[in-house]
């Protein structure tokens, strides 16, 4: 079972071929249908050997589909204070990108 370990959107990601990884946000608008390419490849295990990036791995990439694009589940963030009346409530709704990781290289 080959895994890698991806770096986007400021975050880390172990994939492995066939996972859905849900990613905050990508640097590019992308629709769903897209292919999508990480070069920022920091670790690349395929069962014999390891490769470890410094910090990157050159020349490796993990290709993907873009599966859904759309939000995250609301957050609601509330502020109060006790015994002035003071109550605001707001809610958030992150961005959502679920990619389907297709192949390792």
């Amino acid at each position: 079972m080959e895994v890698a370990v991806i770096k986007t959107g400021g975050k880390q990601y172990v994939v492995s071929k066939g996972d859905t990884i849900s990613i905050e946000k990508l640097p590019a608008e992308v629709k769903e249908g897209d292919s999508v390419v990480f070069d920022e490849v920091l670790l690349v295990d395929n069962g014999s050997d390891t490769t470890i990036g410094a910090p990157l791995i050159k020349g490796a990439e993990v290709k993907g589909t873009v599966v859904l694009v759309g939000k995250a589940p609301k957050v609601e963030v509330v502020k109060y204070k006790p015994k002035s009346r003071y109550f605001k409530r707001n809610g958030h709704r992150q961005p959502l990108v679920k990619v389907s990781i297709d192949s390792i290289a």
